[in-house]
């Protein structure tokens, strides 16, 4: 049986939600970490993110 939890304290409805979560998102950044790719510094990340916004900004004026 799962431990209810309160909707103003967590997002999750039970305890098993929220541990299966944590643990899903531990293995995504381990494995970020672990990653042989380059990393992409901040700025370009950001550019990119900047275009992608403007993009879509466009799109719904359209």
């Amino acid at each position: 049986m799962s431990t209810q939890l309160d909707p103003l304290i967590s997002e999750f409805e039970t305890q098993e939600q929220a541990d299966s979560y944590d643990r899903w998102f531990r293995t995504k950044v381990q494995a970020a970490l672990d990653s042989e790719k380059p990393a992409l510094p901040h700025a370009e990340a950001m550019a990119k993110l900047d275009r992608l916004i403007e993009e879509r900004r466009r799109q719904r004026i359209e």
